[in-house]
């Protein structure tokens, strides 16, 4: 599921077929007002297959716009109609889609077409001009202050979690970044306050981790029950049994608190820097498949019986992100002038590595990510 930043409005995906359905939600209650794809023929291939034909979409940021796009087509969805956007051309691959944060421009990736190949294709929505920038792989995270956005680069053996300033047109990695092993997480989640962000994945563990902005320093790691095989697309979904989904956490409107949606119907208040937990009972015998908040704080709760729910969590009020934390971060890193690991001031939240310093490590133990062990390896064959 996905909430509008600034209206009360929820965009959905559809178990069956390749559709989204969208939602609005007044006083708790929530009320079915359109939708993209309806029509579209139902799912009824192996999971990659599936994978590919499932759209991906994004909000516009103030108006009650919705891009969807799929490898051949995007589309935009608005309260009057749902309009095709043209100038971009098809892929072969699933295609992820975002405003700009101005909400003038489209972001697509990948690109599309051989000569394209590793980048994303930037749309003016004005004048229908094209450009090209770098490749990314999951939707696109706003920091809530403003100032930021993230995104994530994956390769089998590593994922970079790559910061740009959100006043271009096109993305332009900044030099500081964040890497994480192997591929197959979901799009960073920023808390409210801008205090930490969540990373859901990967491929092979079934994990939660938390870090700190600006200092990108990890505060918790979780592991979900057994990894689920399968991706992208664990197997036990696709059997109908109980898997820990995918897209089960959410930051709230309560500073240092993840929630955490459950196989059992439940949701886990999680305080962050205690780690102290509560669980509250809220689709009994349903397992939770989607979980994420409103603008206005709500959760929002989907199961796998079809239920969709809401639930209201507020307590206080509402903390506003700093501004400070992006100027600070900011002021310690540019603009990359590749994006490549040797290139990059990375850590992994608990170590640092300056540009250059991977091409000399050569040993590493089993409680090393595979990422650098891979990279120990490939330095002791050259």
């Amino acid at each position: 599921m996905l909430c509008h930043p600034r209206l009360p409005l929820i965009a959905g995906w559809d178990t069956e077929r390749p559709a989204i359905r969208i939602w609005e939600y007044t006083t708790g209650q929530l009320r079915e007002i359109g939708a993209v794809g309806a029509d579209a023929a139902a799912y009824d291939t192996p999971a990659y297959e599936r994978f590919n034909r499932t759209p991906s979409a994004a909000w516009h940021p103030d108006e009650p716009q919705l891009a969807v796009a799929d490898g051949d087509n995007t589309a935009c969805w608005t309260r009057a109609d749902t309009l095709r956007i043209d100038g971009v051309p098809p892929t072969e691959y699933h295609r992820e889609v975002a405003f700009s944060p101005d909400g003038r421009t489209l972001w697509l990736s990948p690109a599309g077409g051989e000569e394209d190949s590793g980048s994303s294709i930037t749309l003016d929505l004005a004048s229908g001009a094209t450009a090209l920038g770098p490749e990314w792989d999951t939707g696109i995270a706003t920091y809530p202050g403003g100032g930021l956005l993230a995104t994530l680069q994956s390769d089998q053996g590593a994922t970079l979690m790559l910061f740009s300033r959100d006043t271009e047109p096109v993305l332009r990695p900044l030099r500081r970044a964040l890497v994480l092993n192997c591929d197959g997480y979901q799009t960073p989640i920023f808390s409210p306050d801008g205090r930490h962000f969540a990373v859901r994945g990967n491929s092979y563990d079934n994990s939660v981790d938390v870090f700190e902005f600006p200092s990108l320093r990890r505060v918790l790691g979780l592991t979900l029950g057994e990894p689920s095989p399968g991706y992208p697309y664990p197997q036990e979904w696709l059997d109908g049994t109980n898997a820990w989904s995918d897209h089960n956490v959410a930051f709230g409107p309560l500073p240092g608190v993840l929630w955490i949606g459950t196989p059992e119907g439940t949701v886990i208040e999680f305080e962050i820097d205690g780690e102290q937990t509560t669980e509250h009972e809220v689709l009994p015998g349903s397992a939770v498949t989607a979980l994420t908040a409103t603008a206005t704080g709500e959760l929002v709760v989907a199961g796998r019986d079809g239920t969709l729910g809401m639930l209201s969590i507020g307590r206080g009020g509402r903390v506003e992100a700093s501004t400070e934390a992006v100027a600070e971060f900011l002021a310690g890193t540019c603009e990359a002038s590749v994006v490549d690991m040797d290139e990059l001031d990375l850590t992994d939240g608990t170590r640092t590595w300056l540009p250059g310093d991977l091409e000399t490590v050569t040993e590493t133990s089993e409680s090393d990510p595979a990422w650098l062990q891979i990279q120990a390896a490939m330095n002791r064959i050259t």
